[in-house]
């Protein structure tokens, strides 16, 4: 039998273990599970700070392995909450190893804010994430989640339809442009 389920990178931002942004990213992996094969990474703690003197080949294996499952996906989905107004450092860390690369060169990516307010979070990952990717990331494949903590329960199931509807949407935006880039020309 034939796996044509399509690769999901799925990076939390957040630090903490069994947050919203974590719980959201294991309801798309739970519902989706027939079509994506969704991979959630939890360990962006563990990347060391970035610094633009470190060389490509002196770079630790736990770097190349983030930028490697980035690579080899069909296609990345960030979820993350806002400290301070801004990213996650540990999340801007991650994203800052991959500069010097291709990896998200035109790859399909989806990112949702879900916090307290977010919205400079979500101005910071939008400019950001057009940089890396190299082109401008559509509408549908952006979510901005405000109140996270109270949209999502213990259990890890949406308490609030609407903004279920909102990720369902940003996700199946999603594997349409991973189809749309995948149909032969």
């Amino acid at each position: 039998m034939i796996n044509n389920r399509k690769k999901i990178f799925a990076i939390s931002g957040s630090t903490r273990k069994n947050s919203s942004n974590e719980k959201i990213l294991r309801f798309v992996a739970e519902l989706y599970k027939d079509e994506l094969e969704v991979e959630i990474y939890t360990s962006i703690d563990e990347l060391p700070h970035f610094s633009p003197d470190t060389k490509d080949e002196d770079v630790v294996p736990v770097v190349n392995n983030f930028r490697q499952k980035i690579e080899s996906a069909d296609g990345v989905i960030i979820c993350s909450p806002e400290y301070v107004f801004s990213l996650p450092g540990t999340l801007k860390n991650a994203l800052e190893w991959t500069v010097s690369t291709i990896v998200f060169s035109y790859k399909p990516v989806a990112f949702i804010i879900a916090s307290a307010s977010g919205e400079k979070a979500f101005e910071e990952l939008d400019l950001i994430m057009k940089t890396l990717v190299q082109t401008e990331i559509a509408d549908n494949l952006k979510l901005l989640i405000k109140g996270g903590q109270s949209k999502i329960n213990e259990a890890g199931d949406f308490v609030d339809e609407q903004v279920k509807e909102k990720v369902t949407s940003v996700v199946i935006y999603l594997m349409k442009v991973i189809e749309e880039l995948n149909e032969p020309v």
